[in-house]
Order: C-alpha cells, then sequence, then structure tokens
C-alpha cells in the first residue's frame, strides 16, 4: 500500500479545534513556483481546513496584501491530529478555484498512476470520485470556506 513516507511538511498555526473541523493559518515564508497557481509570493498567507471525517481538505490563499487568490482543494484520506501534528496522506487529486468560481481538476494522471502503483481498492477509488464530486458541488454552490 502507502510507504508512508513525509513528502512535505510545514508550519502554521492553530486558530480553531471544533472536531472534526482544524483551522490553521500559514505564511509563505519563501516565493514558490507551483505548475498550475503560478508564482505563490513569499508572504501569501494560506487558511487551512481540515476534517477527521473528510476524504479532502482545503486550502484558502489570499496575498500578502490580504486580497483573495484562489482556493486549492486536495483529495485526501482523513487526517489524524495528535500532540498538536496534523498528518494526512495525499491521493494527489487536487482542485484549484480561481475567484471568479472557475475550477480545473488538476493531476488526474498522477493520481491513476499511484492508484496502480498502491493498488487502491475499487472501494477506495469510488470514494475518491464521490469526493471529487461532493468538492465540485460545493463549489457549484460557493459552499468553500
Amino acid at each position: 500500500m502507502f510507504d508512508m513516507s513525509i513528502r512535505r511538511s510545514w508550519t502554521c498555526r492553530l486558530v480553531e479545534a471544533n472536531p472534526p473541523l482544524f483551522e490553521f493559518v500559514c505564511e509563505f515564508e519563501k516565493c514558490v513556483q507551483h505548475e498550475a497557481l503560478g508564482t505563490i509570493d513569499q508572504g501569501t498567507i494560506s487558511h487551512e481546513y481540515y476534517w477527521l471525517d473528510r476524504w479532502y481538505n482545503i486550502f484558502r490563499f489570499h496575498r500578502p496584501d490580504g486580497e483573495f487568490r484562489n482556493y486549492y482543494c486536495n483529495i485526501n484520506l482523513p487526517p489524524t491530529y495528535e500532540n498538536g501534528v496534523l498528518d494526512y496522506v495525499d491521493l494527489d487529486l487536487d482542485i484549484v478555484v480561481w475567484p471568479d468560481w472557475t475550477y480545473k481538476i488538476l493531476d488526474r494522471e498522477e493520481y491513476e498512476s499511484n492508484a496502480g502503483r498502491f493498488g487502491y481498492s475499487n472501494d477506495m477509488k469510488e470514494r475518491v470520485d464521490n469526493t471529487l464530486q461532493e468538492l465540485i458541488i460545493l463549489i457549484g454552490t460557493r459552499s468553500l470556506p
């Protein structure tokens, strides 16, 4: 199955803990180049929403001047939160949502590749598909946090 290696790690401040929802705020310490998002400037603020019982998380990015930049939705296994550390397995399928509410599904090929590589069950793939549809409905109804 998954090799459980850590691919990314960052530091955030816990703003609210109302299980199953945890909200964090982070600041980009350096400029980041992202294939789908372009340049994310140093000082960009990320409001991050994680639910311990959902298969996704949502990041809301604001430029350093406070202007809303975009949403970024990750499909993942439900996270855990222990000893001040939130941990989750990212399943590589993402959605970027722009200020005008247009969106693009990202990394479909990477998800498909890893589904084969790590042997995702049919139930798990169905859950991912359902989660993708749930996020698309939230976007369509403008119900993202």
